[in-house]
């Protein structure tokens, strides 16, 4: 039965390097979902690879179409930002694994859409004071640094990704990604580890 690997993490802890090298690695044989998003798009982001960026007009289309999974929506600096995942002939599950990333709340809806047989949890994780210095200096390379926007995020983070709320979706096993080739070696055998079980 195909498997849905879901990873998850705070801003700037590395999940999104992890998620792309997983990506780039052929081996693992794992089909990628392109999610939505109402977000400017940052520096070096391409339409339809990141993320398909859309306008609320678009995102409205796809809630009355009933094509939603699931749908965050952030109040942030800058406006109101959307992330959705739709059901869009993207996700076949049973045929094939995925490897996807959001937030724990995607992932609990996904959980519930999909069901639990077919999520597997990846929470990648590092200490927080690391995690805001690369926040801070990913931040500086782009044209109008947000950094107003950076600092919400981060606070937000701590509550939504809380100790109690990891438990309560059953998260247990946690990735540290303090070396980024370990962390990626331990996901990829965790990963092998459970395809076609």
């Amino acid at each position: 039965m195909g498997k849905i690997f879901y990873i998850m993490g705070k801003s700037a802890s590395g999940k999104d390097t992890v998620y792309h090298r997983l990506c780039d690695d052929k081996s693992l044989g794992l089909h990628t979902v392109t999610l939505y998003t109402t977000r400017p798009r940052r520096e070096g982001e391409t339409d339809g690879v990141e993320y398909h960026f859309i306008n609320d007009g678009e995102a409205e289309k796809l809630e009355q179409q009933g094509l939603i999974i699931e749908l965050r929506a952030y109040h942030t600096v800058h406006g109101i930002w959307k992330y959705l995942t739709a059901d869009d002939g993207q996700i076949c599950p049973g045929e094939q694994d995925y490897l996807m990333i959001g937030t724990l709340e995607s992932y609990k809806k996904m959980r519930e859409y999909f069901g639990k047989e077919i999520l597997v949890p990846i929470y990648i994780e590092i200490e927080d004071g690391e995690r805001l210095i690369r926040a801070v200096k990913r931040e500086q390379k782009e044209p109008q640094p947000r950094y107003a926007e950076l600092c919400r995020r981060f606070l937000a983070d701590s509550e939504d990704f809380s100790e109690e709320k990891l438990a309560e979706c059953g998260i247990n096993e946690k990735f540290e990604n303090r070396e980024l080739e370990a962390c990626i070696q331990k996901v990829k055998l965790f990963i092998s580890n459970r395809i076609n079980t």
